[in-house]
């Protein structure tokens, strides 16, 4: 029978075993999700602004994208948008993400067997790729704000697959009025917060928008490949 077990934050992801899923909602995986859909061949996620910088430098046509404190990175091309990432064209492209929560979880999580990124977007396609591979162990690493203090999304996406996962289904109309009153979703409703856009919540919040998984693969470099998750 399959354990699920519950994680958050970058201590959660260091103690992550099995099938890994890294969660974080707002705003990294919800991006990467969107950047994929859009053409790219794969995302390098990187722990440091340093590490995407020394990546491009070895790699001139590689993009950057990711933030430091919610604010793009002074020089890299697009930052932590979900809807920015919505309108641009990644075909072809490799991509380096780095986010403070986000990619940190995925670097910290090397422990697991296999990493895949998690989002609402991509929710029930990762529930239909956790039950063909029929795990063992499933750790639903929630990795809240800045990887340090739990939230309400990511919470509440961990929430939303393992109920799926045993057969159930949640109440996402509940959940998200309580991630839009929680400050991590207030936030994207704030005009003093301009970096963060009112229609990366909106993004963010669409459930099951695309049916593939967004997959870690070993090496080197630990890049982020998509794939589907009837022929994994």
């Amino acid at each position: 029978m399959m354990e699920i077990r519950r994680l958050s934050t970058v201590a959660g992801a260091q103690e992550a075993r099995g099938l890994a899923v890294i969660i974080d909602v707002f705003r990294a995986f919800t991006t990467a999700a969107h950047v994929m859909a859009n053409g790219a061949e794969r995302i390098a996620p990187v722990l440091t602004v340093e590490e995407s910088f020394q990546l491009k430098k070895l790699h001139p046509d590689w993009l950057q994208i990711g933030e430091e404190g919610g604010i793009i990175v002074k020089g890299f091309d697009y930052g932590n948008s979900p809807y920015d990432a919505s309108l641009a064209d990644f075909t072809g492209r490799t991509v380096i993400q780095r986010t403070g929560a986000g990619t940190n979880g995925v670097v910290n999580a090397s422990g697991a067997e296999e990493r895949i990124l998690g989002s609402f977007v991509m929710a029930e396609a990762i529930v239909g790729y956790i039950k063909g591979k029929d795990p063992d162990v499933v750790s639903l690493v929630a990795m809240g704000d800045v990887g340090v203090e739990p939230n309400e999304e990511d919470e509440s996406c961990a929430e939303y697959i393992e109920s799926r996962l045993r057969g159930y289904t949640p109440d996402f109309g509940e959940m998200k009025k309580r991630i839009r009153a929680a400050p991590s979703g207030a936030k994207f409703f704030d005009p003093a917060r301009t970096q963060f856009r009112e229609q990366d919540f909106h993004l963010a919040m669409e459930l099951d928008r695309f049916d593939f998984v967004l997959r870690v693969e070993r090496g080197e470099i630990p890049y982020v490949v998509r794939v589907n998750p009837l022929s994994a």
